[in-house]
């Protein structure tokens, strides 16, 4: 009886205790709600394992004095919160905007104080910095200025608008987030301050603007400036570079932002001259980088229709910076040096609460462990993230490799790469490792299929000059043998006289068809040597005819193709993972066609003398270059490096230069039009090339929504 009555009590107890780790989400760590993914270098989407897990919630319950009954305390929880801060000694500041007041938690979430300066009181704070030596510096919005208190709570001094001539009139003082370097010095985000940070010294004197953003212009803006008029184009609405949305500083004193109206540079890392570190720095540099930062969750491939707008972000002690999108609910960590090591997010419920899950994060803050603390301003709460194995794993080896330690980083991102092979840091890790240890051949693999350009340069260089050095005496030897032969065959030839007869004869010439349709094919070279006079004649003598000139076409096309496929993995990078030969091939015909087409029937119009023959032909000469040059300089790609670059992309600009001539001389020529009129045709050219692809998009659109509908009706019928 006591046995079955202890076997009950027990059962009792464990299922109680089940019931109370179910409920108390703060003991919560499997089910993550959401996914944890990686965006390689070719804009590839990977999911991953989970990087940082959901620890807890807090600031639910907090308790308040109650005015009506001293002494007494009523539930106070927090209201619109703004922003968040942790110091030091991993104590949490939490700016309750709607209660205008900041919360001072210690790091397991209790409550310590309510700062509420009452001879003093705050107005819709936004933003809050604890400096190092206890001083607290609060944003208040509000009231238009930025409060100093000592670590009693005490007001020490208030900034407001500075006076200073060099501040525009129409400048608002509205700080929203602001940091204070050791100096003493402040830096002040302002709501619409598009002149960059507020820089004041300790007694609030204006120092300068600091770390604006450059105004982006876009084609269409360039296109206004060269054809508007000075009054036109100063009714234009200015175009105003992006206000920064938040600020931080780490220990080193650097500066970092983040700005949500710029669709490029929007996470940045500044010197103290005010310069971005983030723009193609460090050793081994990803050329691929775009210079974007916050990251898009892909669904069933397809990429959001809006983009990220990034509201805050914090600075661990590795110098991995971490950032939140208000908009996509995506938290996104860099390295030091802005390469990508995870991102994640999830859709919060519109009536459920999931722990993980934020509905719309407005802060986030680190603490002394690289835990994450994100704020969420709709549901009121702040959500704690702590590193998982992996999340660990992969800090601990990329802060080997952030320091320049390669080799003592190599076994930790072997066992990253164990865990996950498709993760590009790890394949990168182990790439700088073989480099520091002399293996470039293996670094040269690695960089390759982790999409590393120039680390990849900068081995394959290693490697060639590795190669050319063990055969420089080979090459040495075969020069000095070559140039004996030639010297003693010069001897031989004076001494016994002796006059090779193949020399003296000369090469007879294929006649009949196949001699004028190689005279024909031949008509190419000439036209590189005079362009005008070879498509007069092509026009007026006879020089070509359409079969020579598809012979030329399909050269063109194939010759694209073996450029599009076969160039160098450095200068293009894409073929590494889809090279997409036929759809290059299927654009260039069809704008070449296009392009014969559309000449054709402007010049038609505008007293040309070309037929249409006349066009297709020497339009099809005009791609020459692309045989001539082309194919050459992708074989010669093969054992270029980055150093080589600007040979390279001289020489192929210039090839599509030198075929953009020659499709103007075959215009001239042809048409037998003066400079202007060919400028003139060229012009309609393309105007009437927009207009047909307009006129083939609106009919292949209006066709494939008739199919739909005659197979809807379909549908409908058989089901009935």
């Amino acid at each position: 009886m006591h046995r079955r009555l202890a076997l009950r009590i027990a059962l009792l107890g464990i299922v109680g205790i089940i019931a109370a780790l179910s409920v108390y989400p703060r003991q919560v760590r499997g089910g993550v709600p959401y996914q944890t993914y990686y965006r390689d270098n070719y804009n590839q989407q990977y999911q991953i394992q989970t990087a940082y897990m959901p620890a807890g919630v807090f600031g639910r319950e907090l308790f308040a004095e109650d005015p009506a009954h001293p002494g007494e305390l009523k539930i106070s929880p927090l209201s619109q919160p703004q922003d968040l801060f942790i110091d030091s000694r991993d104590q949490i500041y939490i700016v309750d905007t709607g209660n205008n007041r900041i919360v001072h938690l210690d790091k397991d979430g209790s409550l310590i104080r309510l700062l509420e300066p009452k001879d003093n009181p705050l107005r819709r704070p936004q933003g809050v910095y604890v400096h190092t030596n206890g001083d607290i510096y609060i944003a208040d919005t509000g009231n238009n200025r930025v409060l100093r208190l000592d670590r009693d709570g005490r007001v020490l001094a208030e900034f407001g608008r500075p006076d200073s001539k060099l501040i525009p009139a129409s400048f608002k003082f509205d700080p929203v987030k602001l940091v204070v370097d050791k100096r003493g010095f402040l830096y002040i985000a302002t709501l619409g301050g598009y002149q960059g940070l507020l820089q004041l010294d300790p007694e609030g004197q204006f120092q300068g603007f600091f770390g604006a953003n450059k105004t982006s212009a876009s084609f269409i803006d360039s296109v206004k400036r060269l054809l508007y008029s000075r009054e036109m184009y100063e009714r234009e609405i200015s175009k105003l570079p992006g206000s920064i949305t938040s600020v931080d500083i780490n220990r080193e004193g650097f500066i970092y932002t983040v700005t949500k109206e710029v669709s490029k540079g929007q996470l940045k890392k500044l010197n103290i001259a005010g310069l971005d570190q983030l723009a193609g720095k460090g050793e081994f540099a990803d050329t691929l980088s775009d210079g974007q930062f916050g990251e898009s969750i892909r669904q069933f491939g397809r990429m959001p229709l809006v983009s990220p707008q990034l509201n805050d972000l914090t600075v661990d002690t590795d110098g991995n910076m971490t950032v939140i999108d208000t908009r996509l609910n995506v938290v996104s960590q860099y390295d030091g040096n802005g390469n990508l090591l995870f991102f994640w997010g999830g859709e919060a419920g519109d009536t459920t609460t999931k722990l993980g899950l934020v509905k719309l994060p407005s802060a986030i803050a680190s603490d002394s462990a690289n835990q994450l603390y994100i704020l969420d301003s709709e549901n009121n709460v702040v959500q704690k993230y702590v590193l998982s194995e992996f999340g660990k794993l992969v800090h601990q080896a990329n802060g080997l490799t952030q320091d320049g330690r390669y080799e003592d980083s190599e076994p930790l991102w072997r066992e990253v790469y164990r865990q996950n092979a498709f993760y590009a840091p790890a394949v990168l890790g182990l790439a700088k490792a073989a480099y520091k240890k002399g293996d470039y051949e293996e670094a040269q693999r690695l960089f390759q299929s982790a999409g590393g350009v120039q680390g990849y340069s900068d081995s394959f260089w290693q490697n060639r000059l590795l190669w050319f050095q063990n055969r420089f005496g080979l090459f040495m030897n075969l020069i000095l043998g070559l140039a004996a032969l030639v010297y003693i065959a010069r001897y031989a030839s004076r001494r016994l006289g002796w006059r090779p007869s193949l020399l003296g004869e000369r090469i007879r010439k294929p006649r009949g068809s196949i001699g004028r349709h190689l005279k024909q094919l031949g008509h190419a070279f000439y036209v590189m040597k005079h362009p005008l006079d070879g498509f007069y004649g092509i026009r007026y003598e006879g020089k070509a005819n359409p079969l020579s000139a598809s012979i030329w076409l399909l050269l063109a096309v194939a010759a694209y193709g073996f450029m599009k496929a076969r160039t160098n993995f450095i200068f293009n990078p894409s073929i590494l993972f889809e090279a997409q030969i036929v759809n290059a091939l299927i654009q260039f015909g069809v704008v070449w066609l296009g392009f014969v087409i559309a000449n054709y029937l402007t010049s038609s119009l505008t007293q040309g003398e070309g037929r249409f023959r006349d066009v297709y032909t020497a339009s099809a000469y005009a791609m020459f270059p692309i045989v001539l040059v082309g194919v050459p300089l992708t074989i010669v790609s093969g054992v270029m490096t980055l150093s080589e670059a600007s040979i390279f992309y001289f020489i192929q600009y210039g090839l599509y230069g030198w075929a953009a001539l020659l499709l103007f001389w075959q215009v001239q020529g042809v048409q037998n039009f003066s400079v202007g009129e060919t400028v003139k045709s060229l012009s309609l050219s393309v105007l009437t090339m927009l207009v047909i692809g307009i006129l083939l998009f609106i009919v292949f659109s209006l066709t494939s929504e008739l199919v739909s509908f005659v197979y809807s009706i379909y549908q409908e019928v058989v089901i009935r």
